[in-house]
């Protein structure tokens, strides 16, 4: 069993697995578009995690972590994952494209939140998700934690790789966090 991670599974392995490797899937963005009030939120203010969209382009790239989970631990891992993607998520079986160019593509799963699943927050103004980033916290710490260690690992699997979706979206949220410590500063 493989499972691409493109979202806190690509810094957040919680599950036993064989091997991982870097490589990308062709044809879907990443985009803040999935509602989360189970992880990063609460119910009534949700934050925003990510999901993956069909591009109109097939050669666009989503590079993250590919996770080889022995067939021993595939049952309880994929309890585990469904637990865990519970909140509108459902699994598609894709290609991934190997960083190592030596090693051919090969079917793996990966969990999608798609638009008709209840957690679907759809497309908005980079500057109302950043909003929202930046004021959500669920049980799973701060949402814009979230973004902050995703970018921050994207960065370092795939340097050179710019997600413009993901990039653009921490430099707002690191504004409305620099603005709000600045606020704080002045008020003491």
């Amino acid at each position: 069993m493989w499972v691409f991670g493109y979202g806190s599974l690509v810094w957040k392995v919680d599950f036993p697995f064989e091997y991982k490797m870097i490589g990308c899937i062709k044809g879907f963005s990443r985009r803040f578009w999935q509602s989360s009030e189970d992880h990063r939120g609460i119910p009534g203010k949700p934050g925003r995690v990510v999901t993956l969209v069909e591009s109109s382009n097939p050669k666009e790239e989503v590079w993250g972590v590919a996770y080889k989970i022995s067939e021993a631990n595939a049952e309880s891992v994929r309890e585990h994952l469904d637990f865990r993607e519970s909140g509108g998520y459902r699994t598609v079986h894709i290609t991934f494209h190997p960083a190592d160019t030596s090693i051919m593509p090969f079917p793996l799963e990966i969990y999608v939140g798609t638009p008709c699943n209840p957690f679907y927050a759809g497309p908005a103004p980079l500057s109302e998700i950043a909003q929202q980033i930046h004021e959500s916290v669920g049980p799973s710490g701060p949402n814009d934690e979230y973004l902050f260690r995703l970018a921050d690992a994207m960065r370092a699997i795939a340097p050179g790789v710019y997600d413009q979706h993901l990039f653009e979206l921490e430099q707002e949220v690191r504004k409305l966090k620099s603005l709000s410590n600045s606020n704080c500063a002045h008020t003491l």
